[in-house]
């Protein structure tokens, strides 16, 4: 397992611990085709692997309008977001990565967890724009989520998606 990173390093070496980590899971995705273990692995190496992530997973979409908790690392999450509601429902509703440094200045934002200060959601979306989940990370850090955190968690998202293309909602 890789050493975690702090949310106080140089942007260069965010981006360089965003290519261990990646590279790591395709190692350890290689092969699998269950998604409920693939979400699992994702959650898991991306918690341990960034000290300033508290809160890390997925909600699954499983209708047009409703994501539904997935496998998760930390406190308990919500079990249910519509697509209307806070910065999950967001990056559901738009496709488009939402990147929150206050919570509570998003309208709408859900405290599924009253620590949390700072949030990104990514969605997992296939090569034909299908949403399949969405990446949730949550920080108890103001501000913690930079533009290399995006770029990183977007391209695990995207492989992701594209692994998982015929997968459809559920």
């Amino acid at each position: 397992m890789l050493e975690p990173l702090a949310a106080e390093r140089p942007a260069e070496e965010r981006r360089a611990h965003y290519a261990l980590v990646t590279r790591q899971l395709d190692a350890l995705l290689e092969g699998e085709d269950d998604w409920i273990a693939a979400l699992a692995t994702v959650a898991c190496e991306l918690h341990h692997g960034f000290q300033y992530f508290h809160w890390t997973g997925f909600y699954r979409a499983v209708s047009t309008e409703l994501l539904v908790i997935g496998p998760y690392q930390g406190g308990h999450g919500c079990l249910r977001i519509p697509f209307s509601r806070g910065v999950c429902g967001a990056a559901a509703r738009t496709r488009a990565t939402q990147l929150v440094p206050d919570v509570h200045a998003f309208p709408g934002h859900i405290a599924c967890a009253s620590t949390t200060l700072s949030e990104v959601v990514v969605p997992v979306v296939t090569p034909t724009g299908d949403l399949l989940a969405v990446l949730d990370v949550d920080s108890d850090l103001a501000a913690a989520f930079t533009d290399d955190d995006r770029v990183g968690l977007e391209a695990i998202a995207a492989g992701l998606g594209r692994r998982f293309a015929t997968r459809g909602l559920g």
